[in-house]
C-alpha cells in the first residue's frame, strides 16, 4: 500500500511540475528574440559597451544608442551588477513606481498595451518573477532580492 501511495504521489508531483518546467523563461528561447525585435536597434552589437557609453553618454544618446546589451553577459550587468536593477527600472510598467510611472524603455516593449504587457511579463519571469523584479540599485538591494534572481540562460 505504501508503494502505491508513493507512486501516486510521485505521478501527481510530476504532473504539476511538468508545466512549470515547460513554461520556464530562458535567455536563449525567450529573451533573445524579444530583445532582437524591440531593443537591438539601440542596444545591439553596434552600441558601445557600458563603460564607453558612460564616458560619452550625451553623444551616444544623440546618436540614439544606449549601452550594448546584445549578449547574456552584457544584459545581466543591468540586472545584477554593476548596474543593479537598471533593466527593471527601465522596463518597469509603473506598478513598482510610487507614482505609477513606467520606466523610460517600457514603451518600446511593443506596438500596443497588450504586447507591452506580454513582453514585460516575459522579462519579469526571466529575472525570477515578482520577488526578483525590483528597482533597487546595488547599494540598496538586499541579499534576499539578489537570491531571488533566476536569469536562466
Amino acid at each position: 500500500m505504501n508503494s502505491l501511495r508513493m507512486i501516486l504521489t510521485a505521478a501527481a508531483l510530476s504532473a504539476v511540475a511538468a508545466p512549470v518546467l515547460a513554461d520556464e523563461v530562458t535567455y536563449r528561447e525567450d529573451i533573445t528574440p524579444l530583445f532582437e525585435n524591440h531593443c537591438a536597434a539601440c542596444h545591439g552589437a553596434q552600441s558601445p559597451y557600458v563603460g564607453e557609453f558612460d564616458e560619452d553618454k550625451d553623444r551616444y544618446v544623440e546618436m540614439n544608442q544606449g549601452p550594448r546589451m546584445d549578449s547574456y553577459a552584457d544584459l545581466i550587468m543591468f540586472v545584477v551588477y554593476p548596474d543593479t536593477g537598471a533593466l527593471m527600472r527601465r522596463l518597469d510598467d509603473g506598478s513598482n513606481h510610487p507614482e505609477g510611472k513606467p520606466g523610460n524603455m517600457y514603451e518600446y516593449l511593443g506596438e500596443d498595451a497588450s504586447e507591452r504587457e506580454r513582453n514585460h511579463a516575459t522579462f519579469k519571469a526571466w529575472v525570477g518573477g515578482a520577488d526578483a523584479w525590483n528597482l533597487e540599485r546595488w547599494n540598496d538591494v538586499t541579499k534576499e532580492q539578489l537570491d531571488a534572481l533566476v536569469l536562466t540562460y
